[in-house]
C-alpha cells in the first residue's frame, strides 16, 4: 500500500492553468501538421463508431429518455437516434454511448479514454453554432492536448487515489476545446478551465458498471457548460489546477508542472493515440493480443492447459480484475476473463462476445480458473507476459506491449474504417459508408450538420 504523502505546498509561481488556457487558444488549424489532422479524423470516425453501436446499449436508452422527457430546444443530434435535444443534454448521452462498449481509444498520457469526453461537447456545440469541419479539428487538438498535459501535471498519484481520468481531467479537454469553438481568448479559456475543475468527478469504483460511461457523458456535459458559462461571464479562479486546495492539491501528491508543460515526442500528445481493436478495457489488450499470439501459432487445445501464469503491472489489479464476472459489462474488466476467451479462440472485437452467456460458460469458467495474474511492481504499464503450461508439461510464453501507436496512419485508417463499418452498418445500414466519406472530407466542411445528419437510422 502506498505511504501516506505528507501536506504539499503548491508552488504558487507556477502559472500552469493560464499557460495550457494560452497554449489551448493559440492552436490554428493553418499550423496542425498533416499527420495531426488526419488522426484527428480518425478519432473522430472511431468515436462515431463506438458511439452508434453504444447507442443501442440499456444506459443509452435509459439516458435519452430521460433527455427526451426533460426536454429543451433541439439543437444537437442524438447519435443513433432521431430525436434531437440541447447541446447539454446530447453531450451527456451521446458521451456514454460512446464509451458504453468500453470500445473507445485511450492515451497514456492521461491513462484514460481522451475522444469521448471531448468529441460529444465539441460535436453539439459545433452543430448547434455551425462551425465548420477545420474549426471542429483545431478545438478537438486543443482539447486533446489540453487533457494530456493535465494527466502529466497529477498522475500516476491522481488515477492511483480511485480518480477516473476519463471523467476528471476529460472535463478539461471538453472546457478547452469547447472554449476554443467558441473563439475565448487565454483569460477566459483559464475561466472554463476553473469552472471545469470544480465540476471533475468521477470514482474508479464505478467500473463494470454503467457509471462508467456516465463518466465520459458528465465530462463532455461538465466541460460544454464550463465553456459555454465562461463565455457569457461567469467567474472562477484562472489558477484552478494549482492553487491551493485546487485541483493538483486536493487530488494528487504529483503536482508535476514541468511535465505538463514539456512537449512530448513529436510535440502533439495525438500522435500517443491508442485505438482499441478488443472490446473491453484496454489493459486487458496485451495479455489478450499474448494469447491470441499463442493460440495462432501452435493451435492451443484450451483443455490442455494446466495452467496460464500472467504477467502485469500492479496498476491493473485496481482497474481489470473482477476475478469472477457475471455480466457483460464486468467481463471486459477481468484479466483472467479476457485471456481465456482468446485462448479459447473467442473473437475478443465481437461485441456480443461480452454477454451473460459468456461468463456463465462452464469450459470457459474452467480456464479463466486457471489464468494466475502475478502483478508487478513498476511494469512497463501497457506490456503482459503470458506463459502456459500445459498438461503433458510443454511450456509457452509470449510478450506483448500495447501501448507503442501505429506509425502506418493509411494501415491504421483502413482497420479503423472496418471497425466503424461492423460498428456502424446495424444501425445506419447503407448510411455507413457515405458517413465515412463526410468524415475524410471533414476540413472541407463548411459545417458539421450533414454529418450529423448521416448519425441517425434512415
Amino acid at each position: 500500500m502506498r505511504a501516506a504523502s505528507p501536506v504539499r505546498s503548491i508552488d504558487r509561481d507556477a502559472p500552469v492553468t493560464i499557460e495550457l488556457a494560452d497554449r489551448a487558444s493559440s492552436i490554428r488549424y493553418q499550423d496542425l501538421p498533416g499527420e495531426v489532422r488526419t488522426l484527428a479524423r480518425q478519432c473522430l470516425l472511431d468515436w462515431l463508431a463506438v458511439a452508434l453501436a453504444g447507442s443501442r446499449e440499456e444506459l443509452s436508452g435509459i439516458l435519452a429518455e430521460q433527455a427526451i422527457e426533460d426536454g429543451g430546444r433541439p439543437a444537437a443530434s442524438l447519435i443513433g437516434r432521431s430525436e434531437k435535444i440541447s447541446a447539454h443534454q446530447a453531450a451527456l448521452v451521446n458521451g456514454a454511448a460512446s464509451h458504453a462498449l468500453d470500445y473507445d481509444d485511450v492515451n497514456m498520457a492521461m491513462s484514460g479514454h481522451p475522444t469521448v469526453p471531448i468529441v460529444p461537447a465539441l460535436l453539439a456545440l459545433a452543430e448547434d453554432r455551425g462551425a465548420s469541419g477545420a474549426d471542429f479539428i483545431s478545438a478537438f487538438v486543443a482539447g486533446y492536448e489540453t487533457e494530456c498535459r493535465i494527466g502529466a501535471l497529477v498522475l500516476p498519484d491522481h488515477y492511483a487515489r480511485g480518480f477516473h481520468a476519463t471523467a476528471t481531467i476529460g472535463s478539461f479537454g471538453s472546457a478547452a476545446a469547447c472554449a476554443h469553438l467558441l473563439g475565448l481568448d487565454a483569460e477566459t479559456t483559464a475561466t472554463a478551465l476553473g469552472i471545469a475543475a470544480t465540476q471533475a468527478a468521477g470514482l474508479k469504483s464505478m467500473f463494470g458498471t454503467m457509471c462508467k460511461p456516465l463518466h465520459a457523458g458528465k465530462a463532455a456535459q461538465n466541460g460544454l457548460l464550463a465553456a459555454m458559462l465562461a463565455a457569457r461571464g461567469f467567474s472562477s479562479r484562472t489558477d484552478a489546477l494549482e492553487c491551493a486546495q485546487g485541483f493538483a492539491a486536493t487530488q494528487s501528491s504529483d503536482f508535476r508542472p514541468e511535465r505538463a508543460l514539456a512537449d512530448p515526442p513529436g510535440s502533439y500528445h495525438l500522435r500517443g493515440n491508442l485505438f482499441k481493436y478488443h472490446a473491453a478495457c484496454y489493459l486487458t489488450h496485451a495479455p489478450v493480443e499474448c494469447a491470441r499470439k499463442l493460440r495462432r501459432e501452435h493451435a492451443i487445445d484450451p483443455g490442455a492447459v494446466r495452467q496460464a501464469l500472467l504477467k502485469v503491472d500492479v496498476g491493473a489489479s485496481k482497474v481489470c480484475h473482477i476475478l469472477a464476472p457475471r455480466t457483460g459489462l464486468e467481463a471486459k474488466f477481468s484479466l483472467r476473463l479476457t485471456t481465456a476467451m482468446a485462448l479459447a479462440g473467442i473473437d475478443t472485437a465481437r461485441l456480443d462476445a461480452y454477454s451473460e452467456e459468456t461468463t456463465n460458460d462452464p469450459a470457459l469458467a474452467a480456464l479463466r480458473d486457471k489464468v494466475n495474474v502475478d502483478f508487478q511492481p513498476g511494469w512497463p504499464h501497457t506490456q503482459a507476459q503470458i506463459k502456459l503450461t500445459f498438461v503433458d508439461g510443454r511450456v509457452l510464453e509470449a510478450t506483448h506491449d500495447s501501448g507503442i501507436p501505429e506509425r502506418d496512419l493509411p494501415e491504421q485508417g483502413r482497420r479503423l474504417e472496418a471497425k466503424f463499418l461492423s460498428l456502424a452498418e446495424p444501425v445506419l445500414g447503407a448510411r455507413a459508408p457515405a458517413l465515412v466519406a463526410a468524415v475524410a472530407s471533414l476540413d472541407e466542411r463548411a459545417t458539421l450538420r450533414d454529418l450529423t445528419r448521416l448519425c441517425t437510422p434512415a
